[in-house]
C-alpha cells in the first residue's frame, strides 16, 4: 500500500480541504478487515480519505506526514479496537487529531469496534491495564501518557457509532451507514455570502456569542433588522462557519416568499428532512403530517437550522416548534424584520444587525463603485452624500456601486 491512499474524485486543487476523512485505527486489529472495507467504500462513495502505510509508523514519534494529513482533513474517524491503546503511535495521532478539533474545527466521528464506549471512557480493562504498562515504561515522559489519557477520554464521550459483534449487526450495514453521514457531511456546500463582505465578520462574532456554541442546551437566536441590513448575508456566514459541528444542517431560504405560495410550507418542511437525511425519500402528505415527522425524526439529533426572512409565527410552528423538538446542542436562527415573530415564540436572544458605519460603508462604495481604488477623481462631499442616502444598508450600496461605477463626477450628480 503506498503512503497515500486516496480518491480524488471529490476534490479539486482548489479545496478547502485536501482530504475528506482520514482514518485513525490500529493496524494490526483491524487494517485488512474493518478498515480495509470502510476505506473501500468511502472511495467507491468519491469520498477522499486518508490512510496510512505501515512504513509511516516506523519510529516512536508521529511522523510529519501524518501530522500534515491530520491537518489538512474535513472529518478524523477514530477507530477504537480492543488493542487500540498498545499502540503509541494510534495514540499521539489521537492527541493531534483532538487538539486540530479544537484549534481548527475538525470533526470528529468515533468508531467503538468491538469495545465498549464506558470501558475507554473509564479506562479499565484491557485500556486500564495497557496504559499502566505505558506510565511504568514511560516514567520520564508522564505528560505524553497525561495527554493519550484526557484524548482518550475526550474521544470516547463524542457521538458515533458502536459496533458489538458480527452475530448482533451486519457489518456491511454498519459501514454504510458510517459512509452514508459522512458523505451528508462532505456533500454540505458552503453559502454563497458576500462578493465583498465589509463589516460581516464584528456581526457574525455577536451572532456567535449568542448561539454559545459549547454549550449542550437548545437554543433559538433571531436575527432582526430592516429591509437591506445584511440579516441574509450574517446567517450564511455563521452556517458555513459551524454546519462541520453538527449532525445535520438545513439553510431554509427566503421562508416569508415560499410559504406564501399553495403548500409553500410543505414544501419546506420536505426540503428541511431532505437536508437533514440526505436524499432519503420521506413520504409526506399534509403539513402536520411534516411537521409530526421533524418532531420524531430530529429530536435525537444535534441540528443547525436557519430559518431565513420569516415573517408570521406559523412559519415558525411548522418549521422549528419548540426547542424539545431537537437533540442536545442544537442551534435554530431565525432571521426577520418584525421582532415580535421572534418575542411571541419565546425566541429573547436577539442580534439587531447595526446597518454599517461611516468608515465601513465608504469602504464598501469604493469597492464596488471605484476599480482601482479611484475615489481622487470623486469630490468627497458628494461621496457623503450618496452614503448619507445609503443609510448605512449594504444593499442599497451594492445597487448604487455599480450604476456609478465609471462614471464623470457629473454624471454622479446627476444620478
Amino acid at each position: 500500500m503506498s503512503s497515500l491512499s486516496s480518491s480524488s474524485s471529490s476534490s479539486s486543487p482548489e479545496a478547502k480541504w485536501p482530504f475528506d476523512v482520514f482514518i485513525n485505527f490500529r493496524g494490526e486489529d483491524v487494517r485488512y478487515g474493518f478498515v480495509a472495507d470502510l476505506h473501500r467504500c468511502l472511495l467507491h462513495g468519491g469520498i477522499n480519505a486518508y490512510v496510512d502505510s505501515e512504513d509511516l509508523r516506523r519510529g516512536d514519534e508521529i511522523s510529519p506526514a501524518l501530522m500534515k494529513a491530520i491537518k489538512e482533513s474535513r472529518i478524523a474517524v477514530l477507530v477504537f479496537s480492543e488493542d487500540y491503546a498498545s499502540s503509541r503511535w494510534c495514540l499521539d495521532e489521537l492527541v493531534k487529531v483532538m487538539q486540530c478539533k479544537r484549534l481548527k474545527g475538525l470533526r470528529v466521528l468515533p468508531v467503538f469496534y468491538k469495545v465498549e464506549p464506558g470501558v475507554i471512557r473509564s479506562q479499565r480493562g484491557r485500556y486500564g491495564d495497557t496504559l499502566a504498562r505505558h506510565e511504568e515504561n514511560l516514567r520520564q515522559d508522564p505528560e505524553r501518557v497525561h495527554n493519550w489519557r484526557k484524548a482518550l477520554i475526550e474521544a470516547a464521550n463524542l457521538s458515533g457509532w458502536h459496533y458489538a459483534d458480527e452475530q448482533s449487526q451486519d457489518d456491511t450495514k454498519f459501514i454504510e451507514s458510517i459512509v452514508k453521514e459522512i458523505s451528508a457531511i462532505v456533500g454540505r456546500v458552503p453559502l454563497s455570502v458576500a462578493k465583498y463582505p465589509v463589516g460581516v465578520g464584528c456581526r457574525v462574532e455577536k451572532v456567535m456569542s449568542l448561539l454559545s456554541m459549547g454549550s449542550d442546551d437548545v437554543r433559538m437566536i433571531g436575527i432582526w433588522g430592516t429591509r437591506g441590513v445584511g440579516k441574509t448575508t450574517i446567517a450564511k456566514a455563521v452556517y458555513n462557519s459551524t454546519t462541520d459541528l453538527f449532525d445535520g444542517c438545513s439553510f431554509l431560504a427566503n421562508v416569508r416568499e415560499t410559504s406564501s405560495r399553495p403548500d409553500g410550507l410543505v414544501h419546506l418542511q420536505k426540503t428541511l428532512l431532505s437536508h437533514i437525511f440526505w436524499k432519503e425519500h420521506l413520504v409526506v402528505l399534509s403539513e402536520d403530517g411534516v411537521t409530526n415527522l421533524i418532531r420524531d425524526k430530529l429530536r435525537c439529533m444535534k441540528i443547525l437550522l436557519v430559518l431565513d426572512d420569516v415573517d408570521d409565527g406559523e412559519q415558525l410552528n411548522a418549521l422549528a416548534g419548540e426547542c424539545e423538538c431537537f437533540g442536545k446542542g442544537s442551534r435554530i436562527i431565525v432571521t426577520t424584520r418584525d421582532k415580535h415573530v421572534l418575542t411571541s415564540h419565546g425566541i429573547d436572544q436577539v442580534y439587531e444587525v447595526e446597518p454599517l458605519d461611516q468608515v465601513e460603508a465608504f469602504e464598501l462604495l469604493r469597492l464596488t463603485a471605484f476599480p482601482g481604488n479611484q475615489t481622487k477623481d470623486v469630490d468627497r462631499d458628494l461621496i457623503y452624500d450618496i452614503l448619507g442616502y445609503a443609510n448605512g444598508l449594504p444593499l442599497a450600496i451594492l445597487v448604487l456601486g455599480p450604476l456609478l461605477r465609471g462614471r464623470s463626477r457629473e454624471e454622479w450628480r446627476v444620478h
